[in-house]
């Protein structure tokens, strides 16, 4: 089959699986949306590609949650919150979103799907600290949301994908210093956390496009760039970690989860590598065909079962 025409199929095939839930729950209070900039010729876009079926969404000012709530006969008590990639210039929200999140309830663990806001002055202030603030502010919401929907408030982790894992990262160990005026909060730290191809440096082996979208092209500090290379940010309450990438991915280079792991190994957290040869960036669920990165799922789920988040 072309390579569109497949992109599509997958596209819709998982578009008709029933969600048993998808609730849509405000991150922020109407009108109440920290560092906003109001302006109402850039609204919200969403539009699928034509070559590959990926849904886009860029021009965030409204973040949400969106719930995927687990089968009751499956229901672990587990959660997750999933942050799309994209660069931090739009969120890839079916295939490393939606897909996802379908994903884990049939493993019985409930998903959140996070669409944070994405750097651009234009909509806020203080672009690079924005997409921290809704993460944190996610998390904290499914925790005190934690009994409506089910959940053991000590099985709530994140998940992120390319720039999204960036986000997961910088979630994992930033959750405890204050992001713009959102204070520090326990209720913010993931109690487990999923990095797929994430980005993770902003040094020498960056993703320059997610750097500068995060950070801005030009007068970017040193202690600003080492302040985003979560690498250099793990510490020993850093929770324990899964991460997959492939060594041929061409946009963000496989020592970001290298570099990751070794400072989770040097802090005594735990922490589970699986590196494939071939399966490039981007591939989320879609691994048919790439060659044994097939098999991250089911590796995926060995560890969910070792954390104790399946049954």
């Amino acid at each position: 089959m072309h390579v569109k025409a497949l992109g599509l199929a997958i596209a819709l095939f998982i578009g008709t699986l029933p969600a048993m839930s998808q609730d849509v729950i405000k991150l922020w209070p109407d009108g109440a949306v920290p560092n906003a900039v109001a302006n109402p010729n850039f609204p919200e876009k969403s539009e699928v590609g034509q070559q590959d079926g990926i849904l886009r969404i860029s021009h965030v000012s409204v973040p949400t949650l969106t719930v995927f709530q687990a089968p009751k006969d499956k229901a672990t008590g587990a959660a997750v919150m999933i942050c799309p990639g994209g660069g931090y210039g739009i969120l890839a929200f079916g295939h490393e979103g939606e897909e996802v999140a379908r994903w884990f309830n049939q493993q019985g663990i409930t998903a959140f799907i996070l669409k944070y806001r994405l750097p651009d002055e234009r909509l806020m202030t203080n672009q690079s600290e924005v997409p921290l603030m809704d993460a944190m502010q996610g998390m904290k919401l499914i925790r005190q949301q934690a009994a409506k929907y089910g959940l053991d408030v000590t099985k709530i982790g994140v998940m992120g994908f390319s720039a999204g894992g960036h986000l997961a990262a910088t979630l994992s160990t930033h959750y405890h210093r204050s992001a713009g005026s959102l204070k520090a909060s326990e209720e913010a730290k993931p109690n487990f956390a999923i990095l797929m191809y994430p980005v993770v440096t902003f040094g020498a082996k960056a993703h320059g496009g997610s750097r500068n979208n995060l950070l801005g092209k030009q007068n970017t500090s040193a202690e600003l760039i080492a302040y985003y290379s979560n690498e250099l940010q793990v510490t020993k309450q850093t929770p324990p970690t899964f991460l997959v990438h492939a060594q041929d991915d061409k946009a963000v280079p496989v020592e970001n989860s290298i570099d990751y792991y070794l400072a989770l190994l040097k802090n005594d957290v735990s922490g589970e590598m699986h590196l494939y040869p071939t399966g490039g960036h981007g591939f989320a669920l879609r691994t048919k065909g790439k060659g044994s990165i097939e098999n991250w799922p089911d590796a995926c789920k060995g560890w969910l079962k070792a954390q104790g988040l399946m049954k």
